[in-house]
């Protein structure tokens, strides 16, 4: 754990969410960006490095 992420998760569940979530169609968000837009920048949008 460190100040930037409370959880230390690693980067094949979060994609491993990612690819469940896009398989059940998952909707859009508060912020209306569908899985199309969001998919589009996939790797800054799932999982950001820690810069320590």
């Amino acid at each position: 754990m460190n100040e930037t992420k409370s959880y230390d998760i690693s980067k094949h569940r979060v994609l491993e969410a990612f690819r469940r979530v896009k398989a059940n169609k998952g909707a859009a968000g508060v912020d209306n960006e569908s899985l199309e837009e969001f998919e589009q920048n996939l790797k800054n949008n799932l999982y950001k490095e820690a810069s320590c």
